[in-house]
């Protein structure tokens, strides 16, 4: 496959504030320029199954995700092509009927707690990031975000750090980390990583429109 545009994975554990670094990237280069994709948006649909049970499944074990989809339409937007992104429903567990229409654009940021545990996406990928947070900021933002935005209750987002993403988190987003070409400690609010980070994907970027 012949690459039209530049890849960028942003990963780290929940919580870790790599969302907030990817959409300062987004929102700072220009929304012209930069396509962002959430892995979040490629959860296996779970509507053959009752409520109850969609909440019992393991959401930080990489099966959870929808891979081949996720690969496929990252390949697709670097080939220049546009995709139907699903578009997922995170107090039913289910994918919307309707999906988004996305790109084509020259640059594609990529944002998943699992992205950089994935080889075929670490190959596409022009520049790797790990964003490195310590374990009781992430499990406060954890907990804020899921109450707030998902609908949970205090008790039920415990348990499950608990019982599946803590040990998914030492099993397969840490050990991810070694694979990532800069490492940004805590989040969004590294303003110099960030800045440093902006210049290097301008710099790609300018390589990129120099050569077409």
């Amino acid at each position: 496959m012949k690459k039209k545009g530049i890849l960028i994975g942003i990963a780290g554990g929940s919580g870790s504030g790599k969302t907030l670094v990817a959409e300062t990237i987004y929102k700072d280069l220009g929304s012209d320029k930069v396509i962002l994709l959430k892995q979040d948006s490629y959860y296996k649909d779970l509507s053959h199954l009752p409520l109850e049970k969609r909440h019992e499944q393991n959401f930080d074990h990489p099966d959870a995700i929808d891979s081949e989809l996720f690969v496929a339409q990252v390949k697709d937007l670097l080939a220049g092509r546009t995709i139907e992104e699903p578009v997922y429903n995170f107090v039913t567990h289910n994918r919307h009927k309707a999906t988004k229409t996305v790109g084509p654009h020259s640059m594609i940021v990529l944002d998943g707690i699992l992205i950089l545990n994935n080889v075929e996406l670490r190959d596409l990928m022009d520049i790797k990031v790990y964003v490195d947070t310590d374990p009781d900021i992430r499990v406060l933002r954890r907990l804020k975000r899921d109450i707030l935005e998902r609908g949970r209750s205090m008790e039920s987002v415990i348990e499950q750090y608990e019982q599946s993403v803590r040990p998914m988190h030492l099993q397969f987003v840490e050990p991810s980390k070694r694979y990532a070409d800069i490492i940004v400690p805590e989040g969004g609010y590294n303003k110099v990583a960030i800045d440093l980070l902006k210049t290097k994907i301008e710099a790609l970027l300018k390589e990129e429109n120099t050569a077409s």
